[in-house]
């Protein structure tokens, strides 16, 4: 996520980083296990995989997980950190992940030949962040359960939506890549790269700010605040997205980049776009998204009315769309037609699939989300889980482009062989 409403996003220190011999060895053996997995050939096959599903021309359905429970999944220490210096730290951590989940949750997930060095780019957000109260049932966990207060009750309070100022620190970069390059010479490339793919999602943020059911009431009672304050919030939104590609800072996410709420972004007439241009894009090279989760219960016509027709402006820009995160999408295809280039939509646990084939056929790809909670239950039943797999795999027949992505994994009970398990299962599912 491109902001957090939760809090504002400090200023990165602009000084040199300095990584002691130690942090430097763990760093370069973690590099050296993610090279040798790159160089292999199901890499390269699994991104023409994904570049066909995307393409509309799928050869099967495509897997990937994220948004894990990673205080969890810890086993034999794969996931125990033993550098020292925050910024040694940092790497180590991303790096250990993706060995992990190379190794355990794999699905057709693509390890880049090379290290990533973000550019040190700062936004100064919204100018608003959440005033919550928290309650947590897992103290290690990030997941927690929210009551928002309301700060947007006026049109007056839209004054505290300030539009985003983005600026990129050459030198903070200039640090960054020094660093990189010093672990990894002789292991791994080094390339920069900016802002990839935005997470467009205006509802997200304004139920944060005007509280749930204040904001859903406000649909009937006062349907003028809350078109000026989606449409303030889209403004904030674009001028943002100008700065970004004013300062050429948007790099592609036709790669192993999520796009919306979905897999990955691979895709032929993005690719021939870009070509090998890794800085500098425009928004008509790379994937937009939007949804409106909040909206779950909302007709049709208030979707459109008071979401979707605004975030057109928005979807516009983008050289293909992705639509939708956990809300039901079925009875709502109408307005979705609407998107210009749209080529995926989510397809959450309560949608239902059927009568999104019906509606779209093979003309989009679905990106269908098993639900999370059988692997929180009491009891693990892998057979269910094949169930849910096999099921959506019999309506389609074969012939429509599917990803299965599993998300919105808040627990797996403390046994995370539970969604090795699911990997395992989904994988001979959409092989066999």
């Amino acid at each position: 996520m491109l902001h957090d409403p939760s809090h504002y996003t400090p200023l990165s220190m602009v000084e040199e980083i300095h990584v002691s011999s130690h942090d430097r060895d763990i760093l370069r053996s973690l590099g050296q296990r993610k090279m040798e997995i790159a160089d292999l050939s199901i890499q390269q096959e699994n991104i023409r995989q994904w570049t066909a599903l995307n393409d509309l021309q799928p050869e099967r359905p495509m897997v990937w997980i994220n948004e894990i429970c990673w205080h969890e999944m810890n086993v034999s220490d794969e996931l125990t950190l033993g550098c020292e210096g925050p910024w040694a730290r940092e790497q180590e951590l991303a790096l250990r992940r993706e060995l992990y989940q190379w190794q355990h949750l794999r699905g057709d997930m693509v390890v880049n030949p090379w290290i990533e060095c973000p550019l040190a780019i700062h936004s100064t957000d919204f100018g608003i962040i959440e005033d919550t109260d928290i309650v947590k049932t897992d103290e290690a966990s990030d997941v927690v359960s929210r009551h928002f207060n309301v700060q947007i009750a006026s049109v007056e309070d839209l004054e505290k939506i300030k539009m985003p100022v983005v600026t990129h620190d050459a030198q903070g970069t200039a640090f960054r890549l020094q660093a990189f390059e010093q672990v990894f010479d002789g292991i791994a490339p080094v390339r920069k790269v900016g802002q990839t793919h935005i997470w467009f999602t205006p509802w997200d943020f304004l139920i944060r700010w005007m509280g749930v059911e204040t904001a859903l009431v406000a649909l009937y009672d006062h349907p003028d605040l809350v078109h000026a304050a989606v449409d303030r919030l889209v403004d904030a939104w674009m001028i943002e997205l100008d700065q970004f590609e004013s300062q050429q800072l948007l790099s592609p996410d036709c790669n192993n980049t999520r796009v919306g709420s979905g897999g990955y972004g691979y895709v032929s007439s993005l690719s021939n776009e870009v070509e090998c241009c890794t800085l500098g894009v425009s928004p008509t090279q790379m994937w937009g998204c939007s949804n409106a989760q909040i909206f779950s219960e909302v007709s049709p016509d208030m979707h459109w009315a008071f979401a979707l027709e605004h975030d057109m402006r928005w979807l516009e820009r983008w050289g293909l769309n992705y639509y939708g995160c956990c809300e039901p999408l079925h009875q709502k295809v109408d307005i979705l037609k609407r998107i210009p280039r749209l080529r995926k939509v989510s397809v959450s646990p309560w949608c239902d699939f059927a009568r999104m084939l019906e509606a779209f056929g093979d003309t989009l790809v679905y990106s269908v989300k098993p639900s999370p909670a059988i692997l929180a239950e009491d009891t693990w039943q892998p057979e269910r889980a094949r169930q849910a797999i096999r099921q959506i795999l019999d309506t389609a027949q074969g012939r429509v482009p599917i990803e299965f992505i599993m998300k919105d994994i808040s627990t797996v009970r403390y046994q995370p062989k539970r969604l090795w398990e699911w990997s395992r299962i989904v994988m001979e599912e959409v092989t066999e």
